[in-house]
């Protein structure tokens, strides 16, 4: 099977510009392909994830991938797939969140002479003059081919800013760049990005006379409609800071039934003759090909280490034993004990369990709480602060831990 036959079983190809040519790019190891990526944050997330892999079978199949770090673009904030604008950040964080990303990429993507490059868009998009921008690039664009993109069509009942409108032109202009300075032939990136990509190789035709290629990816989503990453607490990171290997292997240890085998093509490394095999497995064993979905992802984001501590701490947890070394864990600091005592309604919220006290009670009520396998159904509970020496644990419904403690 090759590379490109291959993305198509796996079920990650959204749209393509033009099949065949694309087809022998990706095949023979000829595709120069970017992704861009916007450092919106000082990591990246599973939102990501999907991108990350796919350069990195790509670049096994001997293309060659440019990462595109979005210090430009940053500046502006795409609005696809939002109902608001993005908020302005500053030209420090912006720096600082583009360091992040690099990190995290080393581990997915090989960089080096004739591998993989990185490239900031702020070297480009910062110098440019207004003015010679519009002369060189703005009459290539339509106005109303650009309203017609659904990019901004969900956007202006809401309101659309001039600032969001350029973003498209922005994201052009980076693949002709890319296109006339590095030789890059093909774009890739998730399929709410369709309009903004093909904005690309129509302005390389028109200002080279030479044909560009585009591929989308398949958004992957999960059991409630959104994009996949984004939870009800917000998005799941990939920095071990923010989400811990044991938080991040339990994620896809519970994904719904129905999407664990395609989140098995999409993600995972395994081969197709595996997965063929997995698909025929008897529904009793769903559980099996969870574990193997977290593990593999595990793996791949945070080690082997890693992905084998988290895979032990969540059987340790769920038979019962008590082990909760490596449980995720929240310190509980003296200005959140009043009297040397906590409420269960703020033990709740610092765990990060509830969003707000309203929610925290309801969750209590409704006896989705355990502390130390009791269930805790009494708003009123308090707990000493001497409890919390040794560390307690708290649970939310069967799959949620938490270790409480103090130092």
């Amino acid at each position: 099977m090759n590379i490109y036959e291959e993305l198509q079983n796996r079920g990650l190809i959204a749209q393509v510009t033009d099949n065949e040519e694309i087809k022998e790019l990706i095949n023979t190891g000829g595709a120069r392909f970017y992704i861009g990526f916007d450092p919106t944050a000082d990591s990246l997330h599973v939102g990501h994830f999907m991108a990350l892999c796919l350069m990195k079978r790509l670049q096994m199949a001997g293309n060659k991938p440019v990462v595109l770090i979005g210090g430009g673009t940053g500046y502006i904030g795409d609005p696809s797939g939002r109902t608001d604008m993005r908020s302005m950040m500053t030209p420090e964080t912006i720096q600082h969140n583009c360091e992040c990303f690099k990190k995290q990429m080393e581990r997915f993507i090989e960089f080096g002479e004739d591998k993989a490059i990185m490239v900031n868009n702020a070297d480009w998009l910062l110098g440019l003059n207004y003015i010679e921008l519009l002369r060189e690039v703005g009459a290539c664009f339509s106005v109303n081919n650009m309203l017609r993109a659904e990019c901004y069509k969900q956007r202006m009942e809401k309101g659309l800013s001039f600032l969001e409108f350029n973003y498209m032109i922005m994201q052009a202009y980076d693949f002709y760049h890319l296109h006339q300075n590095y030789g890059c032939n093909m774009q890739f990136g998730g399929d709410d990005q369709w309009s903004n990509m093909l904005a690309g190789t129509e302005l390389i035709r028109k200002k080279t006379g030479k044909d560009a290629y585009a591929m989308t990816i398949t958004l992957l989503m999960n059991s409630e409609g959104k994009k996949m990453g984004k939870t009800a607490k917000g998005a799941v990171w990939l920095d071990p800071k923010k989400t811990s290997p044991y938080e991040f292997y339990q994620y896809w240890r519970n994904v719904d039934d129905a999407d664990v085998m395609k989140c098995i093509k999409m993600l995972t490394f395994l081969p197709m003759e595996k997965i063929h095999e997995m698909e025929n497995w008897d529904d009793a064993r769903i559980n099996e090909k969870k574990e193997i979905l977290a593990y593999e992802l595990t793996e791949l984001v945070h080690g082997k280490d890693e992905a084998n501590r988290a895979k032990e701490t969540a059987k340790a947890i769920f038979s019962g034993s008590g082990d909760s070394e490596n449980m995720p864990k929240t310190e509980l600091l003296q200005e959140d004990f009043f009297e040397d005592k906590i409420s269960i309604v703020k033990l709740v919220t610092k765990c990060g369990f509830a969003a707000s006290n309203a929610e925290a009670k309801r969750l209590i009520q409704q006896g989705g709480i355990t502390i130390n396998d009791e269930v805790i159904s009494a708003l009123d509970k308090t707990f000493c602060k001497e409890e919390f020496s040794d560390g307690i644990i708290v649970k939310k419904g069967k799959k949620h831990f938490r270790k409480a403690y103090t130092k």
